[in-house]
């Protein structure tokens, strides 16, 4: 069954984190609605490319345009099935907008399916949802998911971790497990 999927962007999220995740959600049938506060649909925003170079953190470059195809001062989260916040830089300007932490708080106030990646935590740890949550991030923000009273989940980079309805992980070369596990979450099934 099709879900109708919300994703909070701003700028300078992550490029794979961003597209990866909505063009997957739509190649099996779901809704994905890519939204940024105080922009509307057919809007852009600039999304960047972290990549591990071997640095104590990784480098960043500017990424692709991506179009946005909803509006943030329409959405209406009754409507939707489940959450994805994409990492990157935008979680950390995004956890400022009250209107953006309400949303993020009505899908774990509902139960619905949310998934987070990288700096993703930082949103959510803005919007004080990881009380007794197991969540995994980017490692600079272990810091942010501790002090917003979850557990940090510290696991390899290529991994996912579900707790509930949560599934987090540290940055994009988790995609096939945090979409797997998203998917799972979702109830959605994949006939092969």
């Amino acid at each position: 069954m099709s879900k109708k999927i919300l994703m909070i962007c701003g700028d300078f999220c992550e490029d794979y984190e961003t597209m990866v995740p909505f063009q997957a959600l739509l190649a099996v049938g779901h809704t994905v609605h890519a939204v940024c506060p105080d922009k509307k649909a057919g809007d852009t925003i600039a999304t960047a490319i972290h990549d591990f170079e071997g640095n104590q953190t990784y480098t960043e470059k500017r990424g692709h345009n991506f179009i946005l195809n909803a509006t943030f001062a329409d959405v209406d989260v009754e409507r939707y099935d489940a959450l994805v916040i994409p990492g990157g830089r935008g979680p950390e300007y995004l956890r400022m907008y009250p209107e953006v932490l309400a949303v993020v708080r009505h899908f774990f106030d509902a139960d619905k399916p949310v998934a987070a990646i990288c700096h993703g935590a930082q949103l959510l740890a803005g919007a004080r949802v990881l009380q007794g949550r197991t969540c995994s991030a980017y490692p600079a923000c272990r810091a942010e998911v501790e002090l917003a009273g979850g557990s940090y989940a510290d696991i390899p980079v290529d991994q996912a971790v579900t707790d509930r309805n949560l599934v987090t992980a540290p940055a994009w070369p988790a995609h096939p497990a945090w979409i797997a596990q998203f998917l799972t979450v979702l109830g959605t099934t994949i006939q092969h």
